[in-house]
């Protein structure tokens, strides 16, 4: 079962959002190369388009014991009590674009992540208060995606040369995200 907060981020698509900044980090790959789709039975886990149209997708059932198990052991590969994807069960795989205006943090995350510096950390920041705040009772819902981006229009960016600079924002981002609640 997951968390509270991952349910809520799942639900905004945040977590879509970070999962974006992270592959742009992890895999040098330039925002206007990464490609968000839905895909709500959570089977294909990340797919690779190569030049020639090929792709390579990691298909798995949605537990975090594999990814963990893989993380841990690597290069092996330790068995889990996870069962083997089922291909002949008759899997189907279905995948849309997003709704950006439904969804507004995918496209705030792909934006602050575009700016660079401490936006991504601003946005990260902004969205755990205000996720917070909606599991204490303290904010609507929808209110959500209003107070990250109100915090990320309020803080502005930098460049980010130094993990003090770093904490320093995620510090700013916080404090506005909770002013901007009590101000609501």
């Amino acid at each position: 079962a997951m968390g509270r907060k991952i349910t809520v981020d799942s639900a905004t698509l945040a977590n879509k959002g970070l999962e974006l900044i992270e592959a742009h980090w992890l895999f040098g790959v330039a925002y206007d190369q990464i490609e968000v789709v839905v895909h709500p039975t959570s089977i294909v886990h990340g797919i690779v388009r190569f030049r020639d149209g090929a792709a390579l997708a990691h298909l798995g059932y949605p537990d975090m014991r594999v990814p963990i198990s893989f993380a841990l052991t690597y290069p092996s590969r330790a068995g889990t009590p996870v069962p083997a994807l089922d291909l002949a069960g008759g899997l189907t795989l279905s995948f849309e674009a997003p709704d950006l205006e439904a969804f507004p943090l995918l496209r705030l995350a792909r934006e602050a992540g575009e700016s660079g510096g401490t936006y991504p950390c601003a946005y990260n920041a902004a969205n755990e208060v205000a996720v917070a705040a909606f599991l204490d009772g303290r904010l609507a819902f929808l209110e959500i995606a209003a107070t990250v981006e109100n915090t990320l229009e309020q803080v502005g960016g930098a460049p980010a040369s130094s993990l003090e600079e770093l904490v320093a924002a995620d510090e700013e981002a916080r404090r506005v995200a909770e002013r901007r609640m009590v101000a609501a």
